[in-house]
């Protein structure tokens, strides 16, 4: 596993803390997954639609990822199959005790919508290999087992019924179909197990109406040739022209999906990410990520360009940890009032980063989100730059200013600009919003901000030097 967070992270590494370990069970889901691209897209209706196809993902910026299955009735996460080396016939006794209550899937869609979150990707099936829907390629699914439901039916209900796009993760690595290893070796076995996937996949895309993301995860044990990858995406989208698949088939996709970092990419990317250290529910884990980590992490996203789907793992009943919606309510609520510094936002909105602040911008319009609020600095006493009062101070914003103001309240904010520094003074000692507040600049050009930019252009003194 890589390094979770590099420079271009929320507080580098002061924000990271616990939730910062280079190895642990969160990282597992990448093990054998492609994040960067993979790969040349060979499909040329994918190539041509692509513009098309992705336009409403663009513009969501924020999803809720679903980790959930039979591992939630252990609580040890969703490698715990495996991680543990539980046998398989001591692990299916399971499917007769995964009876979540009805209605859950409504509960969580009513919560990523009051989150602000726009679309939701569930795991239909993870690596245990039990699906949640009604399928007819195996018995070792919801609606055959103890519970007698499909799953998937109610998510996608559930999500529509909240407007929001629907999203179907699926692994291709099996822990328990009986080919789902000796495949690597074995072409009869191979042959068996490939069908069957793209069988499984067929249903998804053919039982549910309009599906929006295909979210394939891990190719262990085959190559994407193995996988028959090329004939499994043209399957998809002759299904679901309107879907975008990632690229953890081994093939490109539309977009890639860097895990636990903020990694841009030139072309189309989401960082996914969890909300304490695991996946799926993890009965004892309490490393919860505050609302101000998640807001910074989605901006960061938004100013590099990227999206943010951040994972809830429910317990066997389908209960959200109180934790999760108690976070995922206030970004909602932070949202409610800044989203015009997320959802129109374009990337790119800057090449360097503040000690406090974070960048996005919409046309001519530049947010500066301030996570740490200055206040007053003891060095005002000393250095006219900080006067008067609390100054939020930015490098090498290179368009000029005509108007500022804090978008929440919408209270004009006084500035002073030159080739060098943007000065917003004259601010309350208190930080006007919470978990981050953010200025709206408008400005009379695109805006950016490098502040590496003004070495050159500095006014420089004597200085250190010798007489």
């Amino acid at each position: 596993m890589e390094t979770r967070f590099g420079r271009r992270s929320f507080l580098s590494g002061a924000a990271m803390g616990a939730g910062a370990l280079a190895i642990g069970p969160a990282g597992a889901q990448e093990h054998g997954a492609p994040q960067a691209d993979a790969g040349p897209a060979l499909l040329e209706y994918q190539e041509q639609s692509r513009a098309r196809r992705m336009r409403w993902w663009h513009d969501a910026k924020f999803g809720m990822f679903i980790h959930w299955g039979l591992y939630s009735v252990i609580g040890h996460q969703e490698w715990v199959l495996e991680s543990e080396g539980i046998p398989i016939p001591e692990y299916e006794k399971l499917a007769k005790h995964f009876t979540p209550r009805p209605g859950a899937a409504r509960e969580w869609a009513r919560l990523a919508k009051r989150a602000g979150q726009k679309y939701m990707v569930l795991t239909t099936k993870h690596h245990e290999g039990f699906c949640l829907w009604d399928t007819n390629l195996t018995d070792y699914n919801a609606a055959r087992q103890g519970l007698k439901r499909d799953l998937v039916r109610e998510f996608v209900e559930a999500a529509r019924a909240e407007g929001l796009k629907v999203g179907l993760y699926y692994s291709l690595m099996d822990w328990h179909h009986p080919d789902g290893a000796i495949c690597a070796s074995d072409p009869a076995a191979r042959e068996r197990f490939v069908a069957y996937t793209h069988g499984l996949i067929r249903e998804l895309l053919t039982n549910y109406g309009k599906i929006d993301i295909l979210w394939y995860d891990v190719t262990w044990p085959l190559t994407p040739e193995q996988w028959r990858a090329e004939e499994m995406n043209k399957m998809v989208f002759d299904l679901q022209p309107e879907i975008i698949v990632n690229n953890r088939n081994g093939l490109a996709g539309d977009f890639s999906t860097p895990e636990h970092k903020v990694a841009a990419d030139q072309r189309a990317w989401e960082t996914c990410e969890t909300m304490n250290l695991g996946w799926g529910y993890q009965r004892s884990d309490d490393e919860w990520k505050s609302a101000k980590r998640i807001v910074n992490d989605l901006t960061l996203c938004v100013q590099q360009g990227g999206n943010y789907l951040l994972n809830i793992g429910p317990d066997a009943e389908g209960n959200v940890p109180r934790e999760s919606v108690e976070v995922l309510e206030q970004v909602g609520a932070w949202l409610r009032t800044n989203g015009a510094s997320i959802y129109g936002a374009e990337g790119k909105a800057a090449d360097a980063f503040g000690n406090y602040t974070n960048f996005t911008r919409a046309g001519n319009k530049l947010y500066v989100h301030v996570y740490f609020w200055p206040s007053r600095t003891p060095a005002a006493q000393w250095l006219d730059f900080y006067q008067s009062e609390t100054v939020v101070a930015v490098g090498g914003v290179r368009s000029k200013v005509l108007t500022a103001r804090v978008l929440k309240t919408g209270q004009p904010v006084k500035f002073t600009q030159d080739g060098v520094a943007l000065r917003l003074t004259g601010l309350p000692d208190a930080a006007p919003d919470s978990p981050t507040t953010v200025i709206e600049i408008e400005c009379d050009g695109p805006a950016f901000v490098d502040h590496h930019l003004i070495r050159p252009e500095w006014k420089r003194y004597g200085v250190g030097t010798v007489t």
